[in-house]
């Protein structure tokens, strides 16, 4: 999404003032989020830097969170982390998207499954909380199968703090690239397939501590959460009630991003 987009880094003494002026208009905030894209492609100093004058300017932060994708997470050091978790960086969100290595290369992830797994207990050893998505149908009806068989492994061997789990759903800008990207005709799924992946992957997903475990973004055809593994049984049933009885489904005109 950021293809058409130059990647820049902000000066600090723009961040500085940005962060001034938030402060003045939120001054009891408690939740920061770092963008804009992956913030931690940025170095180890100019993060710190960055956190500091967060903590200076707002007295009542409780976490500071930012995207990270797994090669930036995988290029910092263990001492990187560690200062940078010091200093005040609490949550990762990573996009997973899948766990199965055709497909993430198809849509040039630049990640494999097992990558994945390596960078994000990287994290986690390090005391970082994570919160890890992956997209339902992004493997199309050819790769379907091994997509969420291979994501459910990734998942449970990382169990991320909080799993959201999107659909597929492209506008039109975005149509042409993603179909270009897989070189080769992709399906998309229809309702029922996206819930049979959805029902493999509640199913198998086995945690080895508990997951908070959410189906609620806009892209989705209905709200699903629930907290793995205490909740699967009820979320399977959920989700067999949806493939019996597709009125239960939102309009796919109120789906999108």
């Amino acid at each position: 999404m950021y293809r058409t987009k130059e990647y820049v880094e902000r000066s600090l003494d723009e961040i500085r003032a940005e962060i001034d002026l938030m402060a003045r208009l939120y001054p009891d905030t408690q939740r920061i989020f770092l963008a804009d894209g992956d913030a931690l492609n940025l170095s180890k100093e100019r993060l710190v830097q960055i956190l500091q004058y967060l903590y200076q300017k707002f007295s009542k932060i409780e976490r500071v969170s930012c995207y990270a994708m797994p090669k930036n997470l995988l290029q910092k050091t263990d001492t990187e982390l560690a200062e940078l978790r010091k200093a005040g960086l609490h949550m990762f969100y990573v996009g997973i998207e899948s766990g199965n290595d055709i497909v993430l290369k198809k849509v040039t992830k630049g990640a494999t499954g097992k990558s994945i797994v390596q960078a994000c207990n990287k994290a986690r050893k390090h005391g970082y909380v994570l919160s890890c998505m992956i997209i339902l149908g992004l493997g199309g009806k050819k790769y379907s199968k091994e997509h969420i068989a291979d994501t459910t492994k990734v998942l449970s061997e990382v169990a991320p703090d909080y799993v959201g789990a999107l659909t597929l759903h492209l506008d039109q800008s975005l149509h042409e690239e993603f179909m270009s990207k897989y070189a080769e005709p992709f399906v998309f799924l229809d309702d029922m397939q996206v819930l049979e992946e959805l029902e493999m992957l509640i199913r198998d997903f086995d945690p080895r501590t508990p997951v908070v475990f959410r189906v609620n973004h806009a892209s989705n055809m209905y709200s699903i959460k629930g907290t793995m593994p205490g909740d699967r049984e009820k979320m399977l049933e959920l989700v067999r009630k949806l493939k019996s009885h597709p009125e239960m489904l939102k309009p796919k005109s109120l789906r999108g991003f």
